[in-house]
C-alpha cells in the first residue's frame, strides 16, 4: 500500500509540474509576442520622427482630412507624395493605438513598397494610399494570431492574393489590427495583445470581429481598412465606430494564399480544413471599411481587377460595374426596423425610420418588407453552423484554458456535457427560448448535410419573397450604438440584424446617419424588447450611456449586386448629410 501510495503522489505530482510548465510556456510565447509588438511599434515612433526632422513642414491635418477619391487624385497628379502620406499616417495610427490598442503590428516592409510603386510607371487605383488589414489576412513574414495562443508560431509564407491584388494597385499595407481571441466575437479583446478600446468613448467596444480596424479607422489612423465577416464583423464594427463598411457576396473576394486555412478555422471552429477547398454553408466575406461609401466603391473597383481574377480563377471575373453604382434612377426599395427576433434600442429604430422618410421624399419608392422566420433562421441555420459538434472544435483552440474574459460564458456553455445541453434546453425552452438556440446541435453526419440543405432551401424562399416584391434593394437595422465594454460576450444572438445577411450571403453594408441623442437615451429606459427576458436587460444595459455615439442602418442587395448595395448606401450618406 505504501507503495501504491507513492506512486499515485509522484503521479499527481508530475501532472501537477506537467501543467505548470505547459502554462509557463503559454506565458512565455504571450510575452514574447507582446515584446515583439512593442518593438515594432517603437520602430513604427522612430522612423516617424526620422522623417519629422526631414520634413518638419509637413500640414498633417490638412493629409488626414482628404477624402480617399481626393487623397488619390492628389498624389496621382503628384502634389502629395506617397512618402509624406504614409508617414503622416503612421504617426497618427501610433497615436490611435496608444489610446485604444487597435494594433496588433506594425508592417516595416511598407517602407520597401513604398520604394516599389515610385518605381512603377504604371500608378494603380490605389496609388500611394496607406492600407490597414486584420490580424488574420496573410501578409508575408507576419504572424496570423487571430488571438489564439496556439497561432504564435503560424507566420505566412507569402502574402494572400488580396494583399497581393493591394499592393499591384499601389497600396502600402503598414498595420495588421487586433482582433477578440479566435475571431469568434463581437467584442474586440485577447489574451495576448488586450481590449481594445472604441475611440469615441473607452468604456465602450469598438465592436468585433473586426474592432482593431474599427477603432484605428475611426480614430483617423487609417484612411482605408479590410476585415473580414461571418456573422456581422465588419458591419458591428462600423456601426459602433461610425464607419462605413461593406460586406460583399463572400465569393466576389477571396483571401487566398497559404493563409487562408486560419480564417477559415477561427470562423467556422473545423480544424485542419482550408476555406476555400471546403466551403460553408455560411460563408466568411472580407471587404473594405472606411469613412465614407465612395472610398468602399474605390476599393471594390481596385480589388475587382484582373490581376485578381489571375491570382485565384475561383473569383468570378466580374469587374465592377460603375454604370449601377453612379446611376440616379429611383430604387424600389423594401424596409423594416425589426426583424421580431431581438428588437434594437430605440435610436436605431428612429434612424431607421428617419433614413425611409428621407429616401421616400427624395423620390425612392419604399415598400413594407418582413424577413421570413428569424427565429428560425437563428435556432436552426446560423447557430447550428457553429456549433454543429456542441462547440467541442472550437474549444479545442484555446490552448491551456487560455480563455479571454470576453468569452468565458460561451466558452463555459459548451463546456456543457451534450445530455446536460439536451435537458437544459428542455427546461428551458418554455421560459427563455433564445438561450436555447445555444444549446442546439447537429448529431450525425445526416443532420449536418440535411442542415445544409435546410439553408439552401431558405435562401431560396427569401429571393422569391424579394422577387415578388420586385425590390431592388432592402433598408433595414443594424445592431448598435456600441456596447460598453464586456456585452457583447454576453448577447451572441443579438446580431441576428447582420448574421442574416451571413446565412443568405447576401452583399450587406452599413452606413452611419446619426448619433445617440438624450432623447433617445430616455426612451431607452422604457425598452422591453420582444420578451423581457434577461437577454433584453442586458442589451438595455449593454447600450447605456450611448449619447453622442454613432447610429447606422444597414443596406442589402442580392448575390453578385455589390455596386447596387453601395448606390442605395451613397444615397442614405448623402440624404443624411443634408439633414
Amino acid at each position: 500500500p505504501s507503495v501504491a501510495l507513492a506512486l499515485l503522489c509522484s503521479s499527481a505530482a508530475a501532472v501537477v509540474v506537467w501543467k505548470w510548465l505547459g502554462k509557463r510556456q503559454i506565458q512565455k510565447k504571450m510575452e514574447e509576442a507582446r515584446r515583439t509588438q512593442d518593438e515594432g511599434l517603437k520602430k513604427m515612433a522612430k522612423i516617424v520622427q526620422q522623417f519629422r526632422e526631414q520634413v518638419p513642414s509637413v500640414q498633417t491635418d490638412a493629409i488626414l482630412s482628404l477624402p480617399l477619391l481626393e487623397l488619390t487624385g492628389r498624389l496621382r497628379e503628384g502634389s502629395l507624395s506617397p512618402k509624406t502620406v504614409l508617414y503622416t499616417y503612421l504617426e497618427k495610427a501610433l497615436e490611435v493605438t496608444q489610446q485604444t490598442n487597435c494594433l496588433r503590428h506594425f508592417i516595416p516592409e511598407c517602407e520597401e513598397q513604398l520604394r516599389e510603386i515610385q518605381q512603377q510607371e504604371d500608378k494603380g487605383l490605389l496609388y500611394g494610399i496607406p492600407v490597414s488589414i486584420k490580424d488574420h489576412i496573410g501578409h508575408k513574414g507576419h504572424l496570423l494570431t487571430c488571438g489564439l495562443v496556439q497561432c504564435l508560431g503560424t507566420v505566412a509564407q507569402e502574402d494572400s492574393v488580396l494583399v497581393k491584388v493591394l499592393k499591384k494597385q499601389g497600396a502600402i499595407p503598414f498595420a495588421m489590427t487586433n482582433v477578440p481571441q479566435s475571431l469568434f466575437s463581437y467584442d474586440c479583446s485577447n489574451p495576448i495583445f488586450g481590449q481594445t478600446l472604441n475611440p469615441f468613448n473607452h468604456q465602450k467596444s469598438p465592436g468585433g470581429s473586426s474592432g482593431g480596424e474599427g477603432a484605428l479607422i475611426a480614430g483617423g489612423g487609417s484612411i482605408l481598412g479590410i476585415g473580414s465577416d461571418i456573422g456581422g464583423s465588419i458591419r458591428l464594427p462600423s456601426s459602433f465606430c461610425g464607419l462605413c463598411g461593406l460586406k460583399p457576396t463572400a465569393e466576389r473576394l477571396r483571401h487566398g494564399g497559404r493563409a487562408g486555412g486560419w480564417t477559415h478555422v477561427c470562423h467556422t471552429h473545423l480544424l485542419n480544413t482550408d476555406m476555400c477547398s471546403h466551403p460553408t454553408p455560411v460563408p466568411c466575406a472580407l471587404g473594405p471599411m472606411a469613412r465614407d461609401v465612395d472610398s468602399l466603391a474605390l476599393c471594390m473597383k481596385a480589388l475587382l481587377c484582373e490581376e485578381m481574377f489571375q491570382l485565384d480563377p475561383t473569383v468570378p471575373p466580374i469587374p465592377f460595374d460603375e454604370e449601377v453604382y453612379s446611376s440616379s434612377a429611383p430604387l424600389r426599395v423594401g424596409y423594416y426596423d425589426t426583424d421580431g427576433y431581438f428588437p434594437l434600442p430605440p435610436c436605431m429604430r428612429r434612424a431607421l425610420q428617419e433614413t425611409r422618410g428621407a429616401l421616400q421624399a427624395a423620390g425612392h419608392q419604399l415598400v413594407p418588407f418582413s424577413p421570413p422566420r428569424i427565429h428560425y433562421v437563428m435556432t436552426e441555420l446560423f447557430l447550428k453552423t457553429f456549433f454543429a459538434d456542441g462547440g467541442r472544435a472550437w474549444l479545442n483552440v484555446f490552448t491551456g484554458n487560455t480563455v479571454d474574459p470576453s468569452l468565458k460564458s460561451q466558452v463555459n456553455d459548451c463546456k456543457i456535457p451534450r445530455l446536460g445541453k439536451k435537458l437544459l434546453a428542455l427546461i428551458l425552452k418554455p421560459l427563455v427560448i433564445r438561450i436555447v438556440a445555444m444549446l442546439s446541435t447537429c448529431r450525425s453526419v445526416k443532420e449536418v448535410w440535411k442542415h445544409h440543405h435546410e439553408i439552401q432551401a431558405y435562401r431560396a424562399e427569401f429571393i422569391t419573397q424579394w422577387r415578388e416584391l420586385q425590390l431592388d434593394v432592402v433598408l433595414c437595422p443594424v445592431l448598435g450604438p456600441a456596447f460598453t465594454r464586456g456585452y457583447p460576450g454576453k448577447l451572441l444572438t443579438a446580431i441576428s440584424s447582420t448574421m442574416l445577411y451571413n446565412v443568405l450571403n447576401f452583399p450587406a453594408g452599413v452606413v452611419p446617419v446619426s448619433t445617440v441623442t438624450e432623447a433617445d437615451e430616455e426612451e431607452l429606459k422604457l425598452y422591453q424588447g420582444c420578451c423581457d427576458d434577461p437577454w433584453d436587460r442586458t442589451l438595455k444595459e449593454a447600450v447605456a450611456g450611448a449619447v453622442g455615439l454613432p447610429v447606422a442602418v444597414q443596406c442589402v442587395a442580392l448575390p453578385w449586386r455589390e455596386e447596387l448595395c453601395l448606390r442605395l448606401m451613397k444615397e442614405v450618406e448623402t440624404l443624411s448629410h443634408v439633414k
